[in-house]
C-alpha cells in the first residue's frame, strides 16, 4: 500500500465516526476498496454488492445515473477533482442522498489510475432543503401555492395570453363572514373551514387552472383560454359547490359562503401586481351585493383606450431603449442666493424616430403601469454614473420610482458601481418621491440609508404633496426635500401657497433639511423664496431642461447664471 493510501485509510476511521465513508476505486480492475463504515453507511450485510464500479453503479438511481456518468467522464479526460450528489439504494430498498467527493490519481502519462473519495449521507440535509422549498412557494396549511408562487403563476398565464392572443381570467375568492367563525369556534375551526374551502376549489376547476391561497380567508385561481362567457359559468360553479358545502369541524359542522371577484386578461390587466389589485376590487364589490356573489372588473370605454394607448406608448419606448434613444436633459438646480449652479437634475427624454423629443410626462406613467418601470431606472443608474465618471466636475441628480425602492437589483447594481468609487458617490444624488416614501416608510427608510452608507445624497422629490409627517420625515433621513412646484409657481400672488411654503421650510429646517423650491419662474417669486429662507432654486427662471450640457473644466469657477455681490460658492 502507498503512503497516501495509508494515510487515507488512517482518515477514513475518523469519517466513519461521523457517518462518512471512504473508498479507494481502481480503474484498471474496476475493483473498489471500502474502508470503515460501509456496511453500516449503506444498510447492507456484504462487501460484496459494492466490491466493483459496476456492482456500486447498479445501486445508484436511475435518474441520477446520466449526470454521475457525466462527471466521471470529466476525470477521464484528466479532471483531478470531482464533487457531485446522487441518491443510492440502500436497505429496504430505501433511495438515501451522498455526497461524492474526492481527487484522481493520475499516472505521467495523464491516465487515471484510481479514484479516492468520500461519500457523505446528505438526506436529513435534503429533506430540511425540500422542506424550505416547499415553504417558499407553497401555504403549509392547505398545500396549495402560496401568493408569491400565484404570483408567478399570474405573470405566466398574462405572457401566454398576450402571445398568443386568448383570455384568461384570475379570480379572487373570499370566505365569507370568517371572522364570525374565528370569534365564535377559534383559529383551529377557522384553519379547518379554510383547509375544506381550498379542496373543493381544487375539485370544481380544471386541471389547467391554477389554484393558490393569497392569505387569511382569501384565495386566487388563475383560468387561462377562459373568456368571460366561461367565466361566469366557472365563478358560479364555485359559488355553488361552497353554498351545498357543510364543514365538518370539531365545533360541529359550519356552513359558509363564498364571495368572488374577477378580472379578465390580458385587456384590462398588464402586470401580476395589477392583476390582484382589480381582482381585489372586485371581490370587494361582490361582499357588497350582499355575499354569495360574483362580480368582473369592469372598466369603461375611455379606460380601455388608455389602456390601448399605454400598449402603443410602451411599445415606442422598448423600441427606443433597444435602439439607445432614451436620453437625459438637464436642469440646472441653483443657489438661493449666489444663483450659482451646484447640480443638475437628470430628466428623462425619448428621441423618437422622426428626431422629435418626448417628456417623459407623456410616456412614464405608461411605462409604470405596465410594469416596465424597474429596468428603465436600472438603464438611468448605469447610464448617470457612467457619465459622472467620465466627468469628474459633473453633479447630478437622478429619480427613481417608487418601485424601485424595493428593487433589490437596483441596489446591487448601484453597490457594485459605487462601493470603491466614492469620488462618484459623492456628486450623485437620488430622488425619490414623498408619495413613494409614505407608501412604505420602513422599505424606503432601508433604501435611503443604504445610498447614504455609498456615499450619495437622497432628495425627497415633491415635498408637501404627501402630507409628511415629522416622525416620517426623521425616519426617512434624507439630505434635502424638493418643495413641489404647485405650491411655489406664482408664490407672489398666493398668499396660501406662501404660508404653506413657509411651514414646510421651517419643517425641513427643523430636521437640518436643505430645501429645494421646484417649478420657480419669475424673479420676483425667486426672491420671495430667498427671503423665506429655501436653500436652492429650480425652474423656467433659471434654465430649462436641455439635452446638452458643459461640464466646468477641473478647478474652474462655478458657472454663473446672476451674479449678486457677496455671493458664496455653493456646495453640493
Amino acid at each position: 500500500m502507498t503512503d497516501t493510501s495509508s494515510q487515507f485509510e488512517r482518515l477514513s476511521g475518523i469519517l466513519a465516526a461521523s457517518g462518512s465513508v471512504a473508498y479507494e476505486w481502481d480503474m484498471a480492475s474496476d475493483a473498489i476498496t471500502w474502508f470503515d463504515g460501509a456496511l453500516k453507511t449503506f444498510g447492507i450485510s456484504s462487501h460484496d454488492a459494492i466490491a466493483t464500479g459496476d456492482r456500486f453503479k447498479s445501486l445508484i438511481c436511475s435518474e441520477d445515473m446520466a449526470f454521475r456518468q457525466q462527471t466521471l467522464s470529466l476525470i477521464y479526460r484528466g479532471s483531478e477533482c470531482y464533487e457531485l450528489e446522487y441518491r443510492v439504494r440502500c436497505a429496504g430498498g430505501e433511495h438515501k442522498w451522498f455526497q461524492d467527493q474526492g481527487t484522481a490519481e493520475v499516472s505521467s502519462t495523464g491516465k487515471t489510475i484510481r479514484l479516492r473519495g468520500v461519500m457523505r449521507p446528505l438526506t436529513d440535509r435534503k429533506k430540511n432543503s425540500g422542506r424550505l422549498d416547499f415553504l417558499a412557494n407553497y401555504d403549509a396549511l392547505t398545500g396549495q401555492y402560496n401568493r408569491n408562487r400565484l404570483r408567478e403563476s399570474i405573470d405566466h398565464a398574462l405572457q401566454y395570453s398576450q402571445r398568443y392572443n386568448v383570455e384568461g381570467a384570475l379570480l379572487a375568492i373570499g370566505i365569507d363572514k370568517m371572522t364570525l367563525v374565528n370569534q365564535a369556534f377559534g383559529h383551529e375551526v377557522a384553519d379547518s373551514v379554510i383547509l375544506a374551502i381550498g379542496n373543493r376549489l381544487d375539485r370544481c376547476l380544471r386541471a389547467s387552472d391554477v389554484v393558490g391561497r393569497i392569505g387569511g380567508d382569501k384565495f386566487g385561481a388563475v383560468l387561462v383560454n377562459c373568456p368571460e362567457s366561461e367565466l361566469r359559468i366557472a365563478a358560479e360553479k364555485i359559488l355553488e359547490t361552497a353554498r351545498n358545502t357543510i364543514v365538518e369541524t370539531s365545533s360541529g359542522p359550519i356552513h359558509v359562503t363564498v364571495s368572488i371577484g374577477a378580472v379578465n386578461f390580458p385587456m384590462k390587466v398588464r402586470t401580476a401586481a395589477d392583476a390582484m389589485t382589480k381582482a381585489d376590487i372586485a371581490l370587494r364589490d361582490a361582499k357588497q351585493l350582499g355575499r354569495d356573489c360574483f362580480a368582473i372588473y369592469d372598466c369603461t370605454e375611455q379606460q380601455q383606450k388608455d389602456n390601448r394607448d399605454s400598449m402603443v406608448v410602451a411599445e415606442r419606448v422598448q423600441r427606443a431603449i433597444r435602439e439607445d434613444r432614451l436620453r437625459f436633459a438637464y436642469q440646472p438646480v441653483v443657489d438661493a442666493n449666489s444663483r450659482e449652479i451646484v447640480h443638475y437634475e437628470c430628466l428623462l427624454r425619448m428621441i423618437e424616430v422622426d428626431g422629435t423629443v418626448t417628456t417623459a410626462a407623456r410616456f412614464m406613467p405608461a411605462v409604470e403601469d405596465l410594469g416596465m418601470i424597474r429596468p428603465v431606472d436600472r438603464m438611468v443608474l448605469e447610464a448617470g454614473i457612467k457619465e459622472l465618471s467620465e466627468n469628474p466636475t459633473a453633479k447630478m441628480a437622478l429619480n427613481v420610482s417608487g418601485l424601485t425602492t424595493t428593487d433589490r437589483s437596483w441596489m446591487r447594481g448601484a453597490m457594485s458601481m459605487l462601493r470603491d468609487n466614492q469620488d462618484v458617490a459623492s456628486r450623485l444624488m437620488i430622488e425619490i418621491t414623498e408619495t413613494a416614501g409614505l407608501e412604505d416608510v420602513e422599505a424606503c427608510a432601508r433604501f435611503v440609508a443604504t445610498l447614504r452608507d455609498l456615499g450619495c445624497k437622497v432628495a425627497l422629490d415633491d415635498f408637501g404633496a404627501g402630507y409628511t409627517s415629522f416622525r416620517h420625515l426623521k425616519q426617512l433621513a434624507v439630505n434635502m426635500v424638493k418643495i413641489d412646484g404647485s405650491f411655489v409657481h406664482n408664490i407672489a400672488k398666493n398668499p396660501d401657497n406662501l404660508v404653506f411654503v413657509r411651514t414646510l421650510i421651517d419643517l425641513a429646517r427643523n430636521f437640518n433639511l436643505e430645501t429645494v423650491a421646484e417649478g420657480v419662474e419669475t424673479d420676483e417669486d425667486a426672491r420671495i423664496l430667498k427671503n423665506e429662507g429655501v436653500d436652492f432654486m429650480q425652474g423656467y427662471a433659471f434654465g430649462r431642461p436641455e439635452l446638452e450640457v458643459v461640464w466646468p473644466a477641473p478647478k474652474a469657477q462655478p458657472v454663473q447664471i446672476a451674479l449678486i455681490p457677496g455671493a458664496r460658492t455653493a456646495t453640493f
